[in-house]
């Protein structure tokens, strides 16, 4: 039952925040793992991990104790000087790698992709390149963020809808479509091919065996840069620390965020010798990108992201979840498939249930757990990498008995 002080808080929010968002009516409060608790007191098996971000969970002591130690030291200083947390995640993610040289630091996914799509425009003008030979070949069901020219990315019209003009220089083709992709690149004015390993909007669909391999090659034969957006399937996600480890490709440029941080704001874009040098003083810059709080903070989410125990737990709770969504969509007839890798993972509604998929998010998180949609008819499980089998079981049963309420 709602209090007047989750109600107040809820009317807040209602009358001064742009309507942009339709949060569901609970003020989450705090949380420890896997478990949230709202201001009423209700608990919640969280499966959403804030969109794929809380990769350690909810109030990890390990980033609480680097957060609260930078705190007490340095805020911010800008890039007008040095401070020690970013030089040493620069550093870490490089090795992290296996092909990056360089590092630029900023908040968020969309800047990262920002920064690489002027980064590949950067890039093409250096090689002499006229505008029109800069185009950027991205795919239908992207997600690449909201500024003007990652939302342009983004092959999605919905997102684009009431925002033209629109940049130019971009061309969308369909996903894991090898045919379409070599003729995109026919007229030879490609620049870069941008690419998530994993669709994560776009339905929680993985790139299909060999094809990444295939986009890799294409970009060999016509001079182009390999981009791969892992904001939301890497840091583990998959299953492997980077997605593309899967995939035996080397990219020229790749963008994280989300987990990255754990939870607090970071962005990076990780630079393969081929365009490291391109970018030279003043060619781009952020205020607070490679804040030291950030820093801190990612660098011991990067340090716990990478170790084989998240590898392992992300294994074995995805072989759980994806066996119990199969035997819960066979049951009851709902799903027509789940699909993903890792702790990234998509059960698509069958054709009867299609569009209703906020619907069942909303009985879900009355049954108290949380879950995300990937569009109208696709439900996303993103949890935390180190969820425990507890929170894994109660979380899906809690879900069992949202779905049986949904089919009546």
């Amino acid at each position: 039952m709602t209090t007047p002080a989750t109600a107040d808080l809820v009317a807040l929010g209602q009358h001064h925040y742009l309507p942009i968002y339709r949060p569901r009516e609970v003020i989450l409060d705090r949380g420890q793992g896997s478990r949230l608790w709202d201001l009423d007191g209700k608990e919640y098996i969280d499966l959403a991990a804030g969109i794929a971000v809380c990769g350690l969970g909810h109030n990890d002591p390990d980033l609480v104790a680097a957060l609260t130690a930078q705190a007490g030291k340095l805020w911010h200083t800008s890039n007008v000087f040095y401070s020690e947390p970013p030089l040493r995640l620069a550093e870490e993610l490089v090795d992290a790698s296996r092909f990056a040289t360089r590092v630029f630091l900023c908040n968020s996914g969309a800047e990262a992709n920002e920064a690489a799509i002027k980064l590949v425009r950067r890039w093409a003008t250096a090689q002499g390149r006229a505008p029109e030979r800069r185009v950027i070949v991205t795919f239908r069901g992207s997600f690449h963020g909201r500024t003007l020219a990652a939302v342009t990315a983004t092959a999605q019209p919905k997102y684009q809808e009431g925002y033209e003009p629109l940049p130019g220089g971009f061309r969308h083709v369909d996903f894991n479509d090898i045919t379409q992709l070599e003729t995109a690149m026919a007229p030879g004015d490609v620049a870069a091919i941008l690419i998530e390993p994993v669709q994560g909007e776009g339905g929680v669909m993985p790139v299909a065996a060999g094809f990444l391999q295939a986009v890799r090659a294409l970009c060999d034969r016509h001079d182009a840069l390999l981009v791969l957006d892992e904001i939301q399937c890497g840091m583990g996600r998959t299953g492997t620390l980077f997605a593309h480890w899967q995939d035996g490709v080397v990219p020229d440029i790749v963008t994280l965020a989300k987990a990255l941080g754990g939870g607090f704001p970071i962005g990076a874009l990780l630079a393969g010798p081929k365009v490291a040098e391109t970018m030279q003083f003043g060619a781009h810059g952020t205020t607070f990108g490679g804040n030291p709080l950030a820093a801190a903070v990612a660098r011991v989410a990067l340090r716990k992201l990478s170790s084989s125990q998240i590898a392992a737990n992300v294994e074995r709770q995805s072989a759980v979840i994806r066996t119990r969504l199969a035997t819960l969509g066979n049951e009851l007839g709902l799903f027509s498939e789940v699909r993903g890798r890792g702790l990234m993972l998509g059960a698509a509604l069958a054709d009867a249930y299609r569009g209703r998929a906020g619907e069942i998010l909303d009985l879900a998180a009355r049954h108290g757990v949380l879950l995300l949609q990937a569009g109208p008819d696709v439900l996303r499980f993103v949890p935390a990498l180190n969820i425990g089998d507890e929170e894994v079981v109660e979380g899906l049963q809690r879900l069992e008995t949202a779905l049986h309420e949904f089919r009546g």
